[in-house]
């Protein structure tokens, strides 16, 4: 393998507290990825935590993006609501308007979007919605990238917008023999040990492709690896996996320019 392709991002989710209450440990992430997906107030996150993660991604030198998602504080984004899917466009654009805002205003400045939860595993299976996602992309700013689940409606989605594709594989995530991820609801979605989820990541690289619950190998491009930052060891198994990843001679970038 070329040394060009030996370069791949590790991302995150994070600002994903609301107001005085705070979730995971972004200051400590922030050393670890090259990506922070920042909650624009609709499934957390708010002016303050937005502007501060900003920042402190802008001193660490880290990438950021808007992580949009269904307007649902309460259930953290993981509920479906019944939303067309041109409010789902005018959602999108909204939050973005206000990522792009509260970067500037930080220093800093939004170079991709991903979609959060329940919007983005609607958005995997269903071309309408990954669609609606895209177009909102496309007419706020076309230079953005799209940070898209692998082998999903996502990807192709952004690829008839135009849209720059980044392909994003998931460390503490299953995936179901179709190349979906195994919905949370199901017994083993999410993979708590860290170093069944390394081993798992350093596989998938290795041979280009997703390993399902089944141990198939389903071929994709893999720019992107996301660890959640919301669960309980995720900064352990982010730390963890970069350590490993540097190790089997992988450089850790963001896709864009931070």
């Amino acid at each position: 393998m070329s040394p060009a392709k030996r370069a791949v991002d590790l991302n995150a989710d994070l600002g994903e507290g609301f107001g005085q209450w705070r979730m995971g440990d972004d200051a400590a992430m922030l050393d670890i990825v090259t990506s922070a997906n920042v909650a624009c107030g609709f499934h957390a996150g708010d002016p303050d935590i937005m502007a501060s993660t900003f920042e402190r991604a802008r001193e660490k030198s880290v990438a950021v993006g808007a992580h949009v998602a269904f307007p649902d504080l309460a259930g953290f984004g993981r509920r479906t609501l019944p939303m067309t899917a041109r409010e789902i466009e005018r959602a999108v654009a909204y939050q973005l308007g206000a990522a792009q805002a509260l970067a500037t205003l930080s220093g800093h400045r939004i170079t991709h979007v991903k979609a959060h939860g329940a919007l983005a595993n609607i958005a995997e299976r269903e071309a309408d919605v990954a669609d609606a996602i895209a177009r909102a992309i496309r007419g706020v700013d076309p230079s953005l990238a799209l940070l898209a689940i692998a082998l999903s409606e996502q990807t192709r989605a952004g690829a008839r917008a135009g849209l720059s594709v980044v392909n994003e594989i998931f460390a503490d995530r299953a995936y179901l023999d179709d190349g979906r991820l195994q919905p949370r609801s199901q017994e083993g979605a999410v993979i708590e040990d860290i170093e069944r989820a390394g081993a798992r990541v350093r596989d998938m690289l290795a041979n280009g492709g997703l390993k399902t619950v089944s141990g198939k190998l389903l071929p994709t491009p893999i720019d992107s690896v996301c660890v959640h930052g919301d669960t309980p060891l995720a900064v352990e198994l982010a730390r963890s996996l970069r350590a490993a990843l540097e190790g089997d001679g992988w450089t850790l970038r963001a896709f864009a320019g931070a």
